[in-house]
């Protein structure tokens, strides 16, 4: 992946996800896709300075993601937790 795309989907990507109380600076999750593959870039804003910092891109894994790469998948018993392969999470 080069700098390009990261720029191109840090214009063009959607925001999936936000985290106003991450520290030191509040974050967001974008999804943007690059040559049809689904990317996952978490940034952190800080406006004080006008600075945009990617922590992590990752190539979402499709076990743990819906379809769409857009929400998590939900446990399959109680419908609530986010779960792993081969895990569940149950409420007792």
């Amino acid at each position: 992946m080069s700098m390009g795309e990261v720029e191109s989907e840090l214009k063009t990507g959607e925001t999936i996800a936000t985290y106003p109380d991450d520290e030191p600076y509040p974050s967001r999750l974008i999804l943007g896709w690059v040559g049809g593959r689904p990317l996952h870039l978490v940034v952190a804003d800080d406006p004080a300075r006008n600075v945009r910092i990617v922590i992590p891109v990752y190539e979402p894994d499709p076990a743990l993601w819906e379809s769409d790469f857009r929400r998590r998948r939900k446990c399959v018993i109680c419908k609530h937790g986010e779960t792993r392969p081969g895990t569940a999470t149950i409420v007792f």
